[in-house]
């Protein structure tokens, strides 16, 4: 056996090992230091986030029974794709009466301005007769001035000159008379053109207002479709066959899962570093850290979660405790990111921000010139409604309606997936 170790030769093996280990812990103190200076002092983390997305009610504007139902939950569709059809009868009842009343109308003020002219000629005739009987007054009236110095002389009889003198008088009697039909003419081709003047028929008051009700009876028959406002999935269907439901109740919700966002909650004490358009990375849960999205801080929340709350927390009571307050940053995602990595909204997310750059802003102060979203798919509703009113006045006007979009023809209510440009409205022309 080797002879033991000296106390010396102990001694120094331990100093060794104890020289070993402090400079181990130097090194990672220094990496650890390096890293934090570098990076990790410039970031900011939260396992505290969740998917977010537009969640799209789609409620009736109006009442009825649902007779079909168009797509169910987890389905995608298009913007306009046909969701739910109600039970169009009584709309349809109605825009037949609105229809026929715009198409009465019409010819009713066709009536006020072809009476204008009948009144405007019968002025013209008036006139002629006050024209005519006072010439016959006026040639009367000479003849008796020539007799009275020959009645005088005996040269005329005072009979006749009575009877010429009385011939005067019924003359001047019928000018009076002529000037008073004259009169009367003229006022009610007055009174007639203050019901026309200063207006087309096409754009009387009275065509415009019975127009109003065929949009109005129009729409209603359109809003029988419920169409999809954008493209999506369907998601919580609550709607079902033969159900009655009223105006503004829920039906379904739509999920625009490719335009989606993360609301990270951050604490109180790291929004000093978080300023707006800083980058960040997110790793979902459902993909785990092999999945990797990249995004920016697109806005920074006005308030914390507590504060705009149901029942928002009254610090006054005397049971107070404090509680760091969290207040959601909202995270812009990349689209192709999302696109190939498929997200859901309420998903849980852990979020790390580089704070480095502290250029931006921490709260956004400029306005948004467009809007947040939109859709066009109703914007053919209206102008269908416009082109079915031109049809029925241009039909009551005698000449055929302008070349322009035309509603087409009524289709039976059974289950179809045709988008709103479809609408079941009929094409036969009034006469």
């Amino acid at each position: 056996m080797s002879d033991p170790l000296t106390s010396h030769e102990a001694s120094t093996a331990r100093r060794r090992g104890l020289t070993v280990i402090a400079a181990a812990v130097a090194i990672a103190a220094l990496g650890w230091g390096g890293w934090h200076w570098f990076n990790a002092r410039h970031a900011e983390t939260t396992d505290n986030a969740y998917v977010a997305g537009n969640v799209v009610q789609i409620t009736p504007q109006v009442g009825g029974t649902v007779v079909s139902i168009g797509a169910d939950d987890t389905d995608y569709v298009r913007a306009g794709q046909l969701l739910v059809q109600l039970d169009p009868a009584d709309a349809r009842v109605a825009l037949d009466q609105a229809e026929a009343q715009l198409a009465q109308t019409v010819r009713e003020v066709r009536t006020l301005y072809a009476n204008n002219s009948t009144l405007q000629a019968q002025v013209s005739l008036r006139q002629a007769d006050l024209a005519r009987a006072q010439a016959d007054a006026a040639r009367l009236q000479d003849d008796v001035n020539r007799r009275a110095p020959l009645m005088a002389s005996g040269a005329v009889g005072k009979e006749e000159f009575q009877h010429a003198s009385a011939q005067v008088t019924a003359a001047k009697s019928t000018v009076a008379a002529a000037q008073s039909a004259v009169q009367a003419a003229q006022e009610q081709l007055a009174a007639s053109q203050t019901q026309t003047e200063g207006t087309t028929i096409e754009q009387h008051p009275n065509v415009l207002r019975a127009a109003a009700r065929v949009r109005e009876a129009y729409l209603a028959v359109q809003r029988a479709q419920l169409v999809a406002p954008l493209d999506g999935h369907v998601a919580k269907r609550g709607v079902q066959v033969g159900q009655r439901v009223q105006a503004g109740a829920p039906l379904m919700t739509l999920v625009a899962l490719n335009d989606l966002w993360v609301d990270a909650n951050f604490k109180e004490s790291q929004l000093k570093n978080l300023r707006i358009g800083q980058p960040a990375e997110l790793v979902a849960d459902v993909y785990g850290t092999r999945v990797t999205y990249h995004g920016s801080i697109a806005g920074l929340g006005a308030g914390t979660g507590s504060a705009f709350a149901l029942l928002p927390a009254q610090n006054a009571t005397g049971n107070w405790i404090k509680v760091v307050q969290r207040v959601p940053v909202r995270i812009a995602l990349d689209p192709r990111e999302v696109a190939e990595h498929a997200l859901r909204v309420g998903l849980s997310m852990e979020v790390k921000v580089d704070t480095a750059d502290q250029s931006g802003k921490a709260l956004a102060d400029t306005q948004r010139t467009a809007p947040v979203a939109a859709t066009t798919v109703f914007d053919e509703q209206l102008q269908a409604a416009d082109a079915d009113v031109a049809r029925i006045i241009a039909a009551n006007l005698g000449r055929k309606a302008q070349a322009g979009p035309a509603p087409t023809a009524r289709k039976s209510t059974a289950p179809t997936a045709a988008t709103l440009a479809a609408a079941p409205l009929r094409a036969a022309t009034m006469q």
